[in-house]
């Protein structure tokens, strides 16, 4: 069997990723639940072995080749582009490939509020996208790169590891560049971008200090940056960013976070009542009180109850989120619980909303 016979079951079955390994059946995930693939053959070394080497290309190959992991993207003709990941387990070659789609949903197709497509149009500073893997930080930051493309004359530049979704110019230029395709890494991309004449860039994921004190650079050279972190909350992403810099640089490293930082979206992706799955969002949007809670690091760990009072700038907790969907009917308690930040506190909220509980 080829590959493709496996994306066409993914594809067809609506699922968002495909897991390949040998001694076994493939498995496709569907609205966030791993299925068994009963209408395809069980899979063999080799032939995990020659779909590895048919996905995969370039430096992406080489590293495979010395015994490494290897990420890479891969089109097919019909079905359409995947994220593809490939390792070594127990010996044998495994892979994962993701769906990813070609241009951009709107903001409106995906729900996002309002927020997010003012914190897109912001023309300076820095913008966070976080979440756990497959919580469609792509598709929210995708849909922030469509509306520039089609609001404003910008020149985008993107770093990306690999590039996922395809953006083609409308009102903007946008240049998508590949690490170690059409840039060694992210660092060295980073440098080289400032001469590039950028209005917009969007780093695929903030993974190191050097990464991370590039953007902070761009942001506050009146550059607009937009970015990935895999962290569950705002306050957690503003810990994750410092604690990237060694101890003495952090004071430093704190002043210019919360000057250059304009918004955070974090996002969970949880089961609706009549199929699919609702993003869930906090969003942070920086005012003077969030600047000071940001900058005095006694006062980082209020940025939660900041965001629950901050509804007339755009904000919302996670739980408040929740809540608005329950209310509303699309999700279920039990699903809106498992999201939850605080169950306990969130039952208390229900109650006091006068939802049932039961």
């Amino acid at each position: 069997m080829k590959i493709r016979d496996y994306l066409q079951v993914l594809v067809d079955k609506g699922g968002s990723d495909l897991h390949l390994k040998a001694g076994g059946p493939a498995f496709i995930r569907v609205d966030g639940d791993l299925n068994e693939v009963n209408d395809l053959p069980w899979l063999h070394p080799e032939d995990t072995e020659a779909m590895a080497l048919e996905v995969l290309g370039g430096r992406a190959l080489e590293a495979y080749n010395r015994g490494q992991e290897a990420d890479a993207a891969y089109s097919v003709s019909g079905l359409g582009r995947f994220r593809v990941a490939v390792f070594k387990q127990r010996g044998s070659t495994g892979l994962v490939l993701r769906k990813v789609s070609v241009g951009n949903q709107s903001f409106a197709e995906l729900g996002l509020p309002p927020v997010c497509r003012a914190m897109a149009e912001e023309h300076r500073g820095l913008v966070l996208v976080t979440g756990p893997t497959g919580s469609g930080k792509t598709t929210t930051t995708a849909a922030m790169l469509g509306h520039i493309n089609a609001s404003r004359r910008a020149h985008v530049v993107t770093l990306e590891d690999p590039i996922e979704i395809l953006h083609r110019d409308n009102l903007s230029i946008i240049d998508q560049r590949e690490i170690g395709v059409d840039t060694e890494n992210f660092t060295t991309g980073l440098r080289s971008v400032a001469r590039q004449d950028p209005d917009v860039i969007f780093i695929g994921e903030m993974r190191d200090v050097e990464t991370v004190t590039a953007a902070l650079q761009a942001a506050e050279t009146g550059h607009f940056v937009l970015s990935t972190l895999h962290t569950t909350n705002a306050t957690e992403t503003v810990n994750r960013i410092l604690d990237m810099f060694p101890p003495h640089q952090q004071g430093q490293a704190r002043l210019s976070l919360a000057n250059a930082l304009k918004g955070i979206v974090c996002q969970r992706l949880v089961p609706q009542v009549d199929g699919g799955r609702v993003a869930v969002l906090e969003t942070f949007v920086m005012t003077q009180r969030l600047y000071e809670f940001v900058a005095d690091p006694e006062k980082t760990e209020d940025i939660g109850d900041a965001i629950a009072e901050g509804a007339y700038y755009g904000m919302q907790t996670f739980d408040q989120h929740l809540l608005e969907l329950y209310a509303s009917g699309r999700i279920n308690l039990r699903d809106a619980l498992a999201a939850s930040t605080s169950p306990h506190d969130f039952k208390i909220n229900v109650r006091a909303a006068g939802l049932p509980v039961a």
